[in-house]
């Protein structure tokens, strides 16, 4: 069982890209890191390269879209320590298929709300009994600026031709989940936002971007090591707070 005095996180979607940059900068911050993965041989490929590091990382097996691996990793969790600290909903997708309300495939839409909000929304909820025992728990979703309402209905906005239904759908209805479960837990030690790290080049955005991982890493890392008063129910970006 982790040493108590050891804070611990959990990344999910962390073998890779963004997810495993914020997994390396939480254990260099002195966290230890579970990192998650669909894929239990590349989370322990991911994980085996942060320990070669000297870092705190453990692989676990998750995949957000199927609820008995949820439960799964929730129970090991609770066996090996017995609390989380930290939760990163960093696991997500893209689909070719989607696009505008008139043509984007259904499947494909249907496969982005499924991981990118009902994930996150299954793992949070699978999480909280164990953040609940934390003395200052956090939980911080990865969103992006294509999940601003109001960014996608400005028309000067470089974002307003981005025109993905079903990947800013599904961002805006992870913003839904911080802004009401930041007002649920708001008479507990548990803080909750929104953090749109930037454009970061990985397999995520076809390694297009104006930021490396490492980069895109540091503002979702800095929001897990909040402290008590760093403010909760926030929806941030590199320049500063994002509109809803």
């Amino acid at each position: 069982m982790t040493d108590q005095t050891t804070r611990l996180a959990l990344v999910t979607g962390a073998n890779k890209g963004i997810g495993l940059e914020i997994a390396r900068q939480l254990a260099q911050a002195g966290l230890t890191v579970l990192v998650g993965a669909r894929d239990p041989r590349r989370g322990e490929v991911a994980a085996g390269g942060l320990r070669a590091a000297g870092l705190a990382a453990e692989a676990l097996a998750i995949d957000v879209t199927d609820q008995d691996s949820i439960a799964s990793a929730a129970r090991r969790v609770e066996s090996d320590h017995g609390r989380l600290d930290v939760l990163v909903n960093n696991a997500g997708i893209v689909d070719t298929a989607d696009g505008p309300p008139s043509a984007a495939s259904i499947s494909a839409v249907s496969r982005l709300v499924g991981t990118n909000f009902i994930g996150a929304l299954a793992v949070t909820q699978a999480f909280l009994p164990l953040l609940r025992k934390s003395s200052a728990g956090r939980i911080v979703n990865l969103a992006t600026t294509l999940g601003s309402l109001a960014i996608n209905g400005d028309p000067s906005s470089p974002y307003y031709s981005a025109r993905l239904i079903g990947y800013n759908a599904s961002k805006a209805a992870l913003n839904m989940l911080t802004v009401q479960l930041a007002a649920e837990l708001k008479d507990t030690p548990i803080l909750v936002n929104s953090v749109a790290p930037g454009y970061v080049r990985t397999d995520l955005t076809g390694n297009n971007g104006f930021m490396s991982p490492e980069e895109g890493a540091r503002l979702p890392v800095r929001y897990a090591l909040l402290g008590a008063d760093g403010g909760s129910g926030r929806f941030v970006e590199p320049a500063g707070e994002a509109p809803w």
